[in-house]
């Protein structure tokens, strides 16, 4: 699921809720953009099966995040180069937003003080991130 997430006081487009990865994942070159790199925690870590590949992050980030008036600080592992995605929020941002993602609805669900809140997923976005992967993959594909 797509979705756009308030980090700091800017709007990120382009994030994917991604229930498989064990972290959550920023690129470099938005904390460039949003002037940030001087926050990054120096750390390298492995992170296996990422993009078809293994990648080592470049280190850690603690980042206030917003969604619906939910604040919430999260860590993310940070990582150049293109993946797409702005950021990837795992299964540790869902565990500490007890969210609870319906692919099927494009919808992610979670409690707050004033009750039960929801996001959309972004389906225009959604559907330009599947067509920029299918068209990057066409012409990969090898005859027997």
């Amino acid at each position: 699921m797509v979705i756009s997430l308030n980090v700091l006081d800017f709007k990120i487009k382009r994030v994917l809720v991604d229930l498989g990865s064990s972290a959550n994942i920023i690129q470099w070159r938005v904390l460039e953009q949003a002037k940030l790199t001087g926050s990054i925690i120096p750390a390298t870590k492995l992170l296996a099966e990422f993009n078809l590949a293994s990648v080592t992050t470049r280190g850690e980030i603690l980042l206030p995040t917003n969604v619906e008036g939910l604040m919430k600080t999260t860590l993310f592992e940070v990582i150049d180069g293109d993946m797409g995605y702005n950021i990837i929020l795992g299964r540790p941002w869902l565990h500490e937003m007890k969210a609870l993602p319906s692919t099927y609805d494009q919808l992610l669900k979670f409690p707050t003080p004033e009750g039960i809140k929801q996001i959309r997923g972004d389906q225009p976005t959604r559907r330009e991130m599947d067509a920029i992967s299918v068209s990057s993959n066409k012409g990969k594909e090898h005859a027997s």
